[in-house]
């Protein structure tokens, strides 16, 4: 399953935030490695946002508290399908009401 995650870590300086990215970026490239994290991109400014290939709502809940460990933030998620499944829906003139 794949997820969609933003991040907006609390308002603080950035220099007050640096031992807390460290951190951060040690959590996050073994999950890039092992292609859990499958896309990572940074926010101007502060924040990132992360689309998670993951095997369940646990795991992704997991994943989320363990970056809010490492930087507090509040964070949007949003679940994801491949294109080809809605492509699917739209060409066959599926009703979604009857899915």
């Amino acid at each position: 399953m794949h997820f969609l995650v933003i991040s907006t870590p609390k308002p603080e300086k950035p220099s007050a935030a640096r031992d807390n990215q460290k951190q951060w970026w040690d959590w996050l490239n073994p999950l890039v490695e092992r292609g859990t994290a499958k896309h990572v991109y940074t926010k101007l400014g502060r924040g990132a946002v992360i689309i998670f290939d993951v095997d369940s709502h646990e795991t992704l809940h997991k994943l989320v508290n363990q970056w809010a460990e490492c930087v507090p933030a509040t964070f949007e998620v949003e679940a994801l399908l491949p294109k080809e499944h809605q492509e699917r829906i739209a060409k066959s003139g599926t009703n979604p009401m009857v899915l």
